[in-house]
């Protein structure tokens, strides 16, 4: 690996799922990679769609501290922030690339970030938004 690498919330999700089987195992292996690297990025709309799903959605919510060591621990990325300029530039996606509003908030975050690459299970469908490369790293093995 080489370069910034963005993170969205389905992989951190999954990589954290223990029901989740071979995508559990592929989503560890690459945020393992990127915390050997350095080159993680999250954004803040991340951070808490992560708080979020670990807190309401999953089976069995971890305790409240150990989400917030979690949280804490993926901070020390490079965490680019929602601002309002971000909003403008997303809807701005939203119109010439026809994806969900939360989607386009991701991207912006990732072209902001000035990544290469934006891990996402789903955001894949489409392969490349400007200048990001989307790949899904839990359907194919991640190079490594």
């Amino acid at each position: 690996m080489s370069g910034k690498y963005f993170v969205d919330t389905d992989v951190l999700v999954y990589a954290h799922d223990r029901t989740a089987g071979v995508k559990r195992l592929r989503a560890q292996l690459l945020l393992e990679s990127l915390w050997n690297s350095g080159w993680g990025v999250v954004s803040t709309q991340v951070l808490h769609e992560l708080c979020i799903h670990l807190c309401r959605n999953a089976s069995t919510p971890p305790p409240v501290e150990e989400v917030r060591l979690l949280i804490h621990d993926y901070a020390t990325w490079q965490v680019v922030p929602n601002t309002s300029e971000g909003i403008l530039a997303a809807l701005e996606i939203v119109i010439h690339h026809h994806v969900r509003y939360w989607d386009a908030l991701i991207l912006e975050a990732a072209q902001r970030a000035g990544v290469s690459v934006l891990y996402s299970e789903r955001l894949a469908t489409q392969p490349r938004y400007g200048a990001v490369q989307i790949v899904n790293p839990l359907v194919d093995p991640v190079a490594q």
